[in-house]
């Protein structure tokens, strides 16, 4: 169990969750984030549609829909720690969403928000105006709006007026860039234009300047599903919270794959060879097989795991590495590499992700077909 005393915020704009398949990805990869309050933009749900987004351990789920599939934008609570709700306030049209409650007495404002390319600087500029009384030390606000500064396009596009407003408003109400305070000279990005080849950081996480001590990282994070990366901080808690570590589950995935079924099936054999006697019971020997095939299959899906691990690491740094020379020296040919790239690895993880939604019951059945067999 990993131990950790404080709460961490992630927001990332999904690009869409109507797919199956989509929903699953980002329910696994927010799993293994594990953030203490997930704040998702561009979920393209309508009011009707807000049942679809379930993630285990998340039970409390706040949502921004509207009727049509645009925009929308939600925030998800861990079951620990326990969020105490007092308000929530949303638009009509899904831009925003912000709650107010707290976590053991201690208070916590979420603005989540989510504005077309069109206006944005304007738009959030106007917002945080008309919210400036629900603004206080204890407020976060998150989401993708604009690049704030110069440093946040890789082309070194100055910002228009509208943005030099926003950023006068942000310093009149205390509010500060989070992740420019920790790193003042860091160019990166969380979103890249595979049209025009270039990279920006749209995605924020605003606080207040009094509340920076309780700060203590914060980073990007990429993400493949989305053409947009995440921004995480940590934030400084008095209260300790625990992390339950999973217990193995045998994957679908491993029922179709034939090298793994016939390597249970010599196992199986040899096991039979050894101990099947008329002194062994019918029962003690099923018992004992099946703690065979379980140790079996977790050795399996350990190797497996470890060199889909490699090749998907190897492709992201070469990805990583690409994304660095293009944002530094942009060459048409080099774009056209970071999307193949990126493809690749989706597709990987696609792929991945199809073969283990299949239905348990249906995973039962092949496995009982294998023993039999």
């Amino acid at each position: 169990m990993a131990i950790n005393s404080y709460l961490s915020v992630l927001t990332l704009n999904v690009n869409g969750l109507n797919a199956p398949i989509k929903r699953h990805r980002v329910t696994e990869w927010l799993r293994k984030q594990d953030p203490s309050i997930c704040c998702l933009q561009e979920t393209h749900f309508r009011l009707k549609d807000t049942f679809r987004l379930k993630i285990r351990g998340r039970r409390t789920i706040y949502h921004a829909n509207g009727q049509q599939k645009k925009a929308r934008v939600a925030i998800l609570i861990s079951d620990n720690p326990d969020f105490k709700i007092k308000t929530v306030s949303r638009d009509a049209e899904g831009h925003y969403i912000i709650i107010k409650g707290s976590i053991d007495q201690e208070d916590l404002t979420i603005v989540n928000i989510y504005v077309p390319n069109v206006e944005a600087p304007k738009y959030v500029n106007q917002l945080i105006t008309n919210i400036k009384k629900l603004i206080d030390s204890n407020t976060i606000i998150v989401g993708d709006f604009t690049p704030l500064t110069a440093m946040d396009r890789s082309s070194n596009q100055k910002i228009n007026k509208e943005t030099m407003a926003l950023n006068d408003t942000l310093d009149q109400m205390d509010l500060t860039d989070i992740f420019r305070t920790f790193h003042p000279k860091a160019a990166e990005y969380t979103f890249f234009s595979s049209a025009h080849g270039t990279f920006s950081r749209i995605d924020h996480i605003l606080g207040h300047k009094s509340a920076l001590s309780k700060y203590k990282k914060v980073k990007i994070i990429l993400c493949i599903f989305s053409d947009h990366g995440a921004m995480k901080p940590e934030i400084s808690h008095k209260k300790k919270f625990g992390k339950v570590t999973n217990t193995w589950r045998l994957k679908n995935i491993l029922l179709k794959n034939e090298w793994a079924n016939q390597a249970v099936k010599e196992e199986i054999k040899k096991y039979m060879e050894v101990n099947e006697n008329d002194n062994t019971t019918t029962q003690n020997l099923w018992d004992a097989a099946k703690v065979v095939i379980r140790g079996k299959y977790m050795a399996i899906q350990a190797f497996l795991k470890k060199e889909e691990r490699s090749q998907i690491h190897n492709l992201t740094l070469c990805l990583k590495e690409l994304e660095k020379e293009q944002q530094i020296k942009p060459k048409t040919s080099r774009r056209q590499e970071i999307i193949k790239i990126r493809a690749g690895i989706n597709a990987i993880e696609t792929k991945k992700t199809s073969l283990t939604m299949k239905p348990e019951a249906d995973s039962l059945k092949e496995l009982t077909k294998l023993i039999n067999h």
